[in-house]
């Protein structure tokens, strides 16, 4: 999880089943990017690294960027990932986990009235994103695929 201001771009590299979710102050471009693993904190018993799950790791990241100057009024919202990287792990804890990242970031987006704007979501490969806050572009890089902005 990090915030920025222009010039600066952020990039999380290896989003598989994870999801990175982009937010941005529309009029003071002040941006963020956490890189979020699992949906939900309360899942496991160690989740003292807030950015690891969809929960906290979404409310941390506009905590920070409130805290930047960011108005939770203008943010949006950009989100990459929550791939299906294992088919053969059917029946176990790690089945959908991609699913259950991309709807437990919606939940928390919409419980924090941040719309999304854009999604390259599900699939089955791996992503690589680079965020603008300037711009609010989001260019999403995968292995054999042209890069495409969201």
């Amino acid at each position: 999880m990090n915030v920025c201001k222009p010039p600066e771009l952020i990039t999380t590299i290896g989003l598989g089943s994870c999801v990175g979710i982009a937010i941005r102050d529309k009029h003071s471009k002040i941006g963020g990017l956490v890189h979020v693993m699992l949906p939900n904190s309360k899942e496991v018993k160690s989740s003292g690294n807030l950015a690891k799950f969809a929960d906290t790791g979404i409310p941390e990241l506009v905590k920070r960027l409130e805290k930047m100057g960011a108005l939770r009024s203008r943010m949006v919202a950009k989100i990459a990932g929550g791939a299906t990287m294992f088919a053969f792990q059917s029946k176990s804890e790690l089945t959908g986990v991609g699913d259950r990242n991309v709807a437990a970031t919606k939940q928390a987006l919409k419980a924090l009235n941040i719309p999304i704007l854009a999604e390259d979501c599900g699939a089955n490969y791996g992503r690589t994103v680079t965020f603008n806050p300037e711009t609010g572009d989001y260019e999403v890089k995968a292995v054999g695929k042209p890069p495409k902005v969201i």
